[in-house]
């Protein structure tokens, strides 16, 4: 396994979002969670790759729905936690939807093809990859979370 180069989007794009390091931003319902992914695709330079965390319901795969809609993919975007990797064709090229919370070992996704996929993809979105930060330093790190006692909001807090 090697460190692929990854091409993080400049900070400025990014901070026109709201998504400034350590600065938590606040979403309310699904609408809003899958209009930023919208923009935030168009933002992602190609070859991009994003970690995203949360707890199970968080709105990782709500994100990835906008995420996809944004790179003009008209389909159903659904959680890859038991395919464990799914690609969804766009109009700009691959987005690549993985999920590390089944996998025992992070050579299991390496023995996917993981480098390739991710190199070749127009857009690479790693759920639950905490595994894989040191082997992708450049890539986006957000956490998605609950907000007590209000359960449509959610909190996106932008780590790296």
């Amino acid at each position: 396994m090697t460190t692929l180069p990854v091409v993080p989007p400049p900070a400025d794009l990014l901070a026109a979002l709201g998504l400034l390091t350590g600065v938590p931003l606040l979403l309310t319902g699904e609408d809003e969670q899958r209009e930023l992914g919208r923009r935030l695709a168009g933002l992602m330079p190609p070859g991009s790759l994003m970690f995203l965390e949360g707890e199970l319901g968080a709105g990782k795969t709500t994100l990835a729905q906008g995420l996809a809609v944004g790179l003009g993919f008209a389909g159903l975007v659904s959680s890859p936690t038991y395919a464990l990797m799914q690609e969804y064709p766009t109009p700009q090229g691959t987005l690549l939807h993985a999920d590390a919370y089944r996998t025992r070992h992070v050579q299991e996704l390496y023995e996917m093809d993981l480098e390739r996929l991710i190199s070749e993809a127009r857009l690479s979105l790693i759920e639950w990859g905490e595994a894989f930060y040191d082997d992708f330093p450049a890539a986006i790190l957000l956490r998605l979370s609950h907000v007590d006692r209000q359960p449509d909001t959610r909190q996106l807090l932008r780590i790296r």
